[in-house]
């Protein structure tokens, strides 16, 4: 008698194979990630050199590009997962709950390397006040789980259809929007000194909404299944 597996290995083996994908053809970190570094320099070159406002703007630019750009990154899995691969998934017992959860946590890798790709980046063109970096680490590895929750699940949602490329950035970038301002508002709180935990349990929870109402929307996906 063949031992089952698990739902969360059979969640981690699909995230393998995302990262696996993703390694062999180099999409993410040879032509998303060196796009979002160029964003990252092109801004100076439209506000001047000024110091002072390169220093003020650099960090919420730093998260808006990582947001933007992360949508082509949490989008691009779908893209390879042909008919014949789901109905292989499907017939070997893979429910779409353990499809969402295996392509969040390949997502949420990416997108926290995408990240520290391109942090070094912002750090040497905006020069920020890193004071309260210590504040920014939980606040990359939360905002890489919302983001890539939310494209996991457009991208599960919108398979199939003909405007799946379209629909899934409609999806996923307004819900991003509290992302992005929990993010930017830990960076000031650490410059006018104030407390920046708030933000964190701001963006703690918009991430627990989205994987609550991602897992409660994907059911009736395993209904029609």
């Amino acid at each position: 008698m063949t031992p089952s597996v698990s739902p969360l290995a059979q969640a981690v083996v699909l995230a393998r194979k995302d990262l696996s994908v993703d390694r062999r053809t180099g999409e993410v970190f040879g032509v998303v990630a060196p796009f979002g570094a160029v964003a990252l320099f092109l801004v100076p070159l439209g506000v001047g050199a000024e110091t002072a406002l390169l220093t003020a703007v650099g960090p919420a630019l730093f998260w808006l590009i990582v947001l933007l750009f992360g949508v082509l990154v949490t989008m691009r899995g779908g893209a390879v997962d042909s008919p014949a691969h789901r109905a292989l998934l499907h017939l070997s017992g893979v429910t779409p709950r353990v499809r969402l959860a295996g392509r969040a946590i390949g997502n949420t890798a990416l997108l926290l390397a995408f990240q520290l790709v391109i942090a070094p980046v912002a750090i040497v063109l905006y020069a920020p006040d890193l004071g309260g970096w210590p504040w920014l680490l939980p606040m990359l590895v939360l905002v890489a789980a919302g983001l890539g929750t939310l494209g996991a699940f457009a991208d599960l949602v919108s398979e199939g259809l003909a405007g799946r490329t379209t629909l899934g950035p409609l999806l996923v970038t307004p819900i991003t929007v509290p992302l992005l301002l929990g993010a930017v508002g830990v960076i000031d709180a650490t410059r006018y000194e104030r407390p920046a935990w708030p933000w964190l349990v701001l963006v703690l929870a918009v991430d627990l909404a989205i994987a609550l109402s991602a897992a409660w929307c994907v059911r009736h996906l395993e209904d029609q299944t």
